[in-house]
Protein backbone atom coordinates (compact mmCIF):
# COMPACT_ATOMS: atom_id res chain seq x y z
CA UNK A 1 0.00 0.00 0.00
CA UNK A 2 1.40 3.36 -1.08
CA UNK A 3 0.47 6.41 1.01
CA UNK A 4 1.38 9.79 -0.47
CA UNK A 5 1.76 12.70 1.94
CA UNK A 6 1.31 15.82 -0.16
CA UNK A 7 3.62 18.65 0.86
CA UNK A 8 2.05 22.10 0.35
CA UNK A 9 5.03 23.70 2.11
CA UNK A 10 3.33 23.72 5.49
CA UNK A 11 6.30 22.75 7.64
CA UNK A 12 4.80 20.04 9.89
CA UNK A 13 5.65 17.03 7.77
CA UNK A 14 8.13 15.37 10.12
CA UNK A 15 5.60 14.88 12.91
CA UNK A 16 2.94 13.70 10.45
CA UNK A 17 5.32 11.15 8.95
CA UNK A 18 6.35 9.85 12.38
CA UNK A 19 2.75 9.45 13.49
CA UNK A 20 1.68 7.76 10.24
CA UNK A 21 4.59 5.33 10.30
CA UNK A 22 3.95 4.47 13.95
CA UNK A 23 0.26 3.93 13.21
CA UNK A 24 1.19 1.72 10.25
CA UNK A 25 3.58 -0.32 12.37
CA UNK A 26 1.17 -0.74 15.26
CA UNK A 27 -1.73 -1.52 12.94
CA UNK A 28 0.28 -3.94 10.83
CA UNK A 29 -0.72 -2.28 7.57
CA UNK A 30 2.75 -2.44 6.03
CA UNK A 31 2.08 0.85 4.28
CA UNK A 32 4.90 2.59 2.43
CA UNK A 33 4.54 6.26 3.43
CA UNK A 34 6.40 8.94 1.51
CA UNK A 35 6.29 12.71 1.11
CA UNK A 36 5.46 13.64 -2.47
CA UNK A 37 5.71 16.86 -4.43
CA UNK A 38 5.24 15.24 -7.86
CA UNK A 39 1.77 14.83 -9.30
CA UNK A 40 2.75 11.56 -11.03
CA UNK A 41 3.63 9.92 -7.71
CA UNK A 42 0.40 11.07 -6.07
CA UNK A 43 -1.58 9.69 -9.01
CA UNK A 44 -0.17 6.23 -8.23
CA UNK A 45 -0.92 6.30 -4.50
CA UNK A 46 -3.44 4.05 -2.74
CA UNK A 47 -4.20 6.75 -0.13
CA UNK A 48 -3.47 10.46 0.12
CA UNK A 49 -2.77 12.56 3.22
CA UNK A 50 -2.59 16.35 3.09
CA UNK A 51 -1.32 18.08 6.24
CA UNK A 52 -1.16 21.83 6.59
CA UNK A 53 -0.53 24.58 9.05
CA UNK A 54 -0.45 28.34 8.78
CA UNK A 55 -2.70 30.29 6.42
CA UNK A 56 -5.25 28.87 3.99
CA UNK A 57 -4.07 31.09 1.13
CA UNK A 58 -0.41 30.13 1.61
CA UNK A 59 -1.19 26.40 1.58
CA UNK A 60 -3.31 26.80 -1.54
CA UNK A 61 -0.43 28.64 -3.23
CA UNK A 62 1.86 25.79 -2.23
CA UNK A 63 -0.46 23.28 -3.88
CA UNK A 64 -0.79 25.38 -7.02
CA UNK A 65 3.00 25.72 -7.27
CA UNK A 66 3.40 21.97 -7.86
CA UNK A 67 2.66 21.32 -11.56
CA UNK A 68 -0.44 19.18 -12.01
CA UNK A 69 -0.85 18.46 -8.29
CA UNK A 70 -4.34 19.89 -7.79
CA UNK A 71 -5.58 18.02 -10.85
CA UNK A 72 -3.90 14.76 -9.77
CA UNK A 73 -5.35 14.92 -6.25
CA UNK A 74 -8.82 15.84 -7.48
CA UNK A 75 -8.86 13.05 -10.07
CA UNK A 76 -7.64 10.45 -7.57
CA UNK A 77 -10.10 11.46 -4.85
CA UNK A 78 -13.26 12.46 -6.69
CA UNK A 79 -13.10 10.12 -9.70
CA UNK A 80 -11.20 7.05 -8.52
CA UNK A 81 -12.29 7.08 -4.88
CA UNK A 82 -8.81 7.01 -3.34
CA UNK A 83 -9.04 7.53 0.47
CA UNK A 84 -8.05 11.07 1.45
CA UNK A 85 -7.19 12.54 4.85
CA UNK A 86 -6.84 16.30 5.33
CA UNK A 87 -5.22 17.56 8.54
CA UNK A 88 -5.74 21.10 9.89
CA UNK A 89 -5.30 23.45 6.89
CA UNK A 90 -5.26 20.31 4.74
CA UNK A 91 -8.81 19.78 5.97
CA UNK A 92 -9.69 23.42 5.38
CA UNK A 93 -8.64 23.14 1.72
CA UNK A 94 -11.36 20.51 1.22
CA UNK A 95 -14.10 23.17 1.43
CA UNK A 96 -15.33 25.72 -1.09
CA UNK A 97 -13.29 28.74 -0.01
CA UNK A 98 -11.17 30.28 2.72
CA UNK A 99 -11.53 33.84 3.99
CA UNK A 100 -8.08 34.21 5.53
CA UNK A 101 -6.07 37.04 3.90
CA UNK A 102 -8.78 37.54 1.28
CA UNK A 103 -10.98 34.98 -0.44
CA UNK A 104 -9.17 31.92 -1.74
CA UNK A 105 -10.86 28.99 -3.51
CA UNK A 106 -10.60 25.58 -1.91
CA UNK A 107 -10.93 22.20 -3.58
CA UNK A 108 -14.72 22.39 -3.34
CA UNK A 109 -15.36 18.86 -2.06
CA UNK A 110 -17.17 19.91 1.11
CA UNK A 111 -19.81 22.64 1.43
CA UNK A 112 -19.00 25.83 3.32
CA UNK A 113 -16.18 28.24 3.90
CA UNK A 114 -13.44 28.75 6.46
CA UNK A 115 -14.44 31.90 8.32
CA UNK A 116 -12.90 33.80 11.25
CA UNK A 117 -13.93 32.47 14.64
CA UNK A 118 -15.60 34.73 17.19
CA UNK A 119 -15.78 32.61 20.34
CA UNK A 120 -17.50 34.07 23.40
CA UNK A 121 -17.52 33.06 27.05
CA UNK A 122 -20.57 32.71 29.28
CA UNK A 123 -20.69 36.45 29.95
CA UNK A 124 -20.20 37.33 26.28
CA UNK A 125 -16.51 38.09 26.66
CA UNK A 126 -14.25 37.21 23.72
CA UNK A 127 -12.18 34.06 24.15
CA UNK A 128 -8.51 33.97 23.09
CA UNK A 129 -7.59 33.12 19.53
CA UNK A 130 -6.19 30.94 18.20
CA UNK A 131 -8.01 28.16 19.98
CA UNK A 132 -4.92 26.34 21.20
CA UNK A 133 -4.78 23.16 23.20
CA UNK A 134 -6.81 20.08 24.02
CA UNK A 135 -10.54 19.92 23.46
CA UNK A 136 -13.10 17.13 23.70
CA UNK A 137 -14.71 15.71 20.58
CA UNK A 138 -18.45 15.30 20.08
CA UNK A 139 -19.63 12.68 17.60
CA UNK A 140 -22.03 9.78 17.32
CA UNK A 141 -20.28 6.51 18.25
CA UNK A 142 -20.03 4.19 15.28
CA UNK A 143 -20.77 6.98 12.82
CA UNK A 144 -17.56 6.67 10.79
CA UNK A 145 -14.79 4.05 10.39
CA UNK A 146 -12.02 6.61 11.00
CA UNK A 147 -13.55 7.34 14.43
CA UNK A 148 -13.82 3.66 15.39
CA UNK A 149 -12.53 2.85 18.88
CA UNK A 150 -12.93 6.41 20.13
CA UNK A 151 -15.47 7.72 22.62
CA UNK A 152 -17.28 11.06 22.71
CA UNK A 153 -15.28 13.31 25.01
CA UNK A 154 -11.91 11.97 23.88
CA UNK A 155 -9.53 14.90 23.48
CA UNK A 156 -7.61 16.12 20.44
CA UNK A 157 -5.13 18.95 19.97
CA UNK A 158 -6.30 22.11 18.18
CA UNK A 159 -4.50 25.24 16.94
CA UNK A 160 -6.71 27.44 14.73
CA UNK A 161 -8.49 30.78 14.39
CA UNK A 162 -10.74 29.89 11.44
CA UNK A 163 -13.53 27.32 11.40
CA UNK A 164 -16.02 25.87 8.95
CA UNK A 165 -19.13 27.99 8.44
CA UNK A 166 -22.13 27.07 6.30
CA UNK A 167 -21.39 23.36 6.19
CA UNK A 168 -23.94 20.63 5.53
CA UNK A 169 -24.94 18.66 8.64
CA UNK A 170 -24.34 15.31 6.93
CA UNK A 171 -20.76 16.34 6.11
CA UNK A 172 -19.93 17.39 9.68
CA UNK A 173 -18.63 14.28 11.43
CA UNK A 174 -17.44 15.71 14.77
CA UNK A 175 -17.54 18.98 16.67
CA UNK A 176 -15.86 20.50 19.70
CA UNK A 177 -16.91 23.37 21.96
CA UNK A 178 -15.05 26.65 22.16
CA UNK A 179 -17.49 29.41 22.95
CA UNK A 180 -20.04 27.37 21.00
CA UNK A 181 -19.87 24.46 18.56
CA UNK A 182 -16.79 24.30 16.35
CA UNK A 183 -16.49 21.86 13.46
CA UNK A 184 -13.75 19.36 14.29
CA UNK A 185 -14.05 16.78 11.49
CA UNK A 186 -15.69 16.71 8.08
CA UNK A 187 -16.08 14.22 5.28
CA UNK A 188 -18.09 12.37 2.70
CA UNK A 189 -17.58 9.25 0.60
CA UNK A 190 -13.82 8.52 0.63
CA UNK A 191 -12.82 11.87 2.17
CA UNK A 192 -12.13 12.67 5.82
CA UNK A 193 -10.65 15.80 7.35
CA UNK A 194 -9.75 16.95 10.87
CA UNK A 195 -9.44 20.53 12.05
CA UNK A 196 -7.26 19.25 14.90
CA UNK A 197 -3.75 17.87 14.54
CA UNK A 198 -4.06 14.09 14.60
CA UNK A 199 -0.26 13.80 14.66
CA UNK A 200 -0.17 15.68 17.99
CA UNK A 201 -3.24 14.05 19.53
CA UNK A 202 -1.50 11.03 21.11
CA UNK A 203 -3.73 7.93 21.43
CA UNK A 204 -6.69 9.55 19.70
CA UNK A 205 -4.62 10.64 16.73
CA UNK A 206 -2.75 7.34 16.37
CA UNK A 207 -5.99 5.41 16.50
CA UNK A 208 -7.52 7.61 13.81
CA UNK A 209 -4.45 7.29 11.59
CA UNK A 210 -4.49 3.49 11.95
CA UNK A 211 -8.20 3.52 11.13
CA UNK A 212 -7.57 5.65 8.07
CA UNK A 213 -4.84 3.33 6.79
CA UNK A 214 -7.22 0.38 7.16
CA UNK A 215 -10.21 2.22 5.66
CA UNK A 216 -11.58 0.84 2.40
CA UNK A 217 -14.46 3.16 1.46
Amino acid sequence: MKVAVVDPGSGNLASVLRALRRAADEGGSGAAITVETRAEAVAQADAIVMPGQGAFAACRRGLDAMPGMVEAVDEAVTRRGIPFLGICVGMQLMVERGLEHGTTPGLGWIAGEMAPMDPRGLAGEPLPLPQMGWNGLRFAPGSHPVLAGLEPGDHAYFVHSYALSGGRPEQILATADYGGPVVAAIGRDNMFGTQFHVEKSQFVGLRMLANFLAWRP
